[in-house]
């Protein structure tokens, strides 16, 4: 989509365009080190390397990818894949009893009979739809307390989702008026000749002679012919990628009437029901999860791809994020399934402004705290402070939760959120589209042109916060493996304390202005497997008592049961 859109603003800029030369980012940058390498990846390599000199050797942990689905069966991916050893394959029995047939990788929260859950509405729209049936009607003069301050809200939900609906229609017009001059350059061109789809020699023969429209319409169709686009087929291709955007927001993302859920065949309502889904990996698209779980554990030593960040790792996918904002449900059920069957950590590369079952969500993240559970969750990509701007999940609990189910916590002891790096240095370090928080993001990780694996065996770049939380997700694993003996929250300080600090000023994300790295997150620095494995080895052990569970079994207990939460509605 971005590659077309290019082509069409390039060909609207005639007679002249050109792309400047850029470096390219070092190849497997995310896992290379800034002293011995130059650049400032997670330093997973040398890390590594330096474990295997002192003859350490890792026990194998599972990394939970929370995400779009996984191809489990990638050249990059298989052998790392987690492997349920209480399930035999393919004869519909649930043979562990842990409530899901199957679920030899994993599990899939978005399908059932119906299908398969890729588009969704965003939580945004599901509050406008709630909120509207629920105040239908009312008068707001005769609304006090609770039920006032609901209203209240509804009116901050009614005004976002407007906005961003005539944001979405505004879009689209757009993208309708740039496609229509390279639309009226093909009808000119044809009716000129009385021929379609003429290729570039054809166009170049064509004499305009004085006809200043027929030659700007000509240099046109040469300049978007040289990108690709040289049929009516190829143009009609631009058109819907164009507007693609704007198109999913409109039918799906900011639509109140959609409602895909009748695929899956349960409440998304009723936080009662925990066993829907299938074990349907992939879903019908897995790009994300796929470049996530290939930055965390592709195979290292297959001579093929890329290397992932850790070895030792056995990744568990669990699909629980459409094309739209994930549900509470789908997100806290993800959760327990992941600490249920053995997750050390587990990755959560999503995020959404609008929580309405966060309760629930807390509960599973407490779960997953309470039995030894690191989990790294990405902090957006809207260049927005996470102090004051809300991203969910996140790592404190809500009020209802503070007073009734977990009274006087306030955050989950063992959260980590994480900020996007960019492989440039100086001031331009940190990615220009990532969050940041002085308060509530904890580290950096490279997150700019990270090159990973990617559907139907290939491989490919993408970046985002998303790709910085696996990133430090996999230096977790590393410590998870060769220092076991280590509790997650103790994994977690070390990974804030051994980070690389930095020195001077950065571009605050989304701005012009350059503050101190200190100012963007909590540690003031980015993370460090060198520098996390040597503090490791100095640090006294402090267990989880609740964690001993997973340590036989792959994810079972010692018993060989699963264990199950109890979650009691606030």
């Amino acid at each position: 989509m971005i590659l077309k859109k290019s082509i069409i603003v390039a060909a609207l800029c005639l007679p002249f365009f050109m792309v400047s030369a850029q470096t390219k980012a070092p190849e497997n940058w995310f896992t290379l080190d800034a002293t011995k390498d130059k650049v400032q990846g997670t330093g997973a390599d040398e890390a590594l390397r330096r474990l295997k000199e002192k003859g350490k050797k890792g026990q194998t942990v599972i990394v939970a990818v929370l995400d779009s689905g996984v191809e489990v069966d990638h050249e990059d991916l298989k052998d790392v894949m987690w492997v349920n050893p209480g399930e035999i394959p393919g004869n519909g029995i649930d043979d562990d009893k842990n409530g899901y047939i199957d679920d030899i990788h994993g599990w899939n929260f978005l399908s059932g009979k119906g299908g398969n859950v890729n588009h969704e509405t965003l939580e945004l729209t599901r509050e406008y739809a709630r909120l509207s049936k629920r105040f239908k009607g009312t008068d707001p003069k005769n609304l006090y307390g609770e039920a006032k301050k609901e209203y209240d809200y509804f009116v901050t939900v009614k005004t976002a989702f407007e906005e961003q609906r005539a944001e979405a229609e505004a879009d689209l017009a757009n993208a309708t008026k740039q496609i229509k001059p390279i639309e009226d350059a093909f009808d000119m061109v044809e009716k000129a000749t009385g021929k379609k789809d003429l290729t570039a020699e054809e166009i170049a023969k064509i004499d305009a002679g004085s006809d200043a429209d027929l030659k700007r319409a000509i240099a046109i169709m040469q300049a978007v012919m040289a990108q690709g686009v040289a049929t009516r087929a190829d143009l009609e291709e631009a058109k819907k990628e164009m507007g693609a955007q704007s198109y999913s927001q409109l039918n799906y993302h900011l639509n109140p009437d959609y409602n895909p859920r009748t695929m899956v065949g349960d409440d998304p309502n009723d936080l009662t029901n925990r066993n829907y889904g299938t074990n349907e990996y992939e879903g019908p698209d897995a790009f994300h999860g796929t470049h996530v779980a290939g930055i965390i554990a592709a195979s290292r030593n297959n001579n093929t791809g890329v290397r992932g960040v850790a070895d030792n790792v056995r990744i568990m996918t669990v699909r629980c994020v459409p094309d739209g904002d994930e549900r509470d449900k789908d997100v806290a059920n993800a959760i327990f399934y992941a600490v249920d069957n053995g997750a050390s950590v587990i990755n959560m590369s999503f995020g959404k402004s609008y929580s309405p079952q966060k309760w629930y969500v807390d509960a599973a993240m407490k779960y997953a705290a309470d039995h030894d559970v690191l989990l790294v969750h990405a902090a957006g990509n809207d260049a927005e402070n996470n102090d004051t701007d809300p991203n969910f999940p996140n790592d404190m609990y809500s009020k209802t939760v503070k007073k009734g189910l977990f009274k006087k916590e306030k955050n989950v002891p063992t959260w980590m959120e994480i900020g996007a790096l960019s492989w440039k240095g100086a001031e331009n370090r940190v990615a220009r589209f990532s969050n940041y928080g002085k308060k509530n993001v904890d580290l950096f990780s490279p997150g700019v042109a990270i090159y990973s694996t990617v559907p139907d065996g290939k491989y490919g770049n993408a970046q985002g916060t998303s790709m910085a939380a696996p990133a430090a997700a996999g230096v977790a694993a590393i410590l998870r493996s060769y220092y076991p003996e280590l509790s997650a929250v103790q994994v977690k300080s070390i990974m804030e304390k051994s980070v690389i600090a930095q020195e001077g000023e950065v571009y605050k994300p989304g701005t012009t202005e350059k503050v101190a790295f200190t100012e963007l997150c909590v540690s003031g620095g980015v993370v460090s497997a060198v520098n996390a494995v040597e503090m490791a080895d100095q640090t006294k052990a402090k267990k989880n008592k609740k964690a001993v569970w997973r340590e036989a079994g792959m994810g079972k207990s010692v018993a060989g049961k699963v264990t199950k939460a109890k979650v009691v509605t606030p």
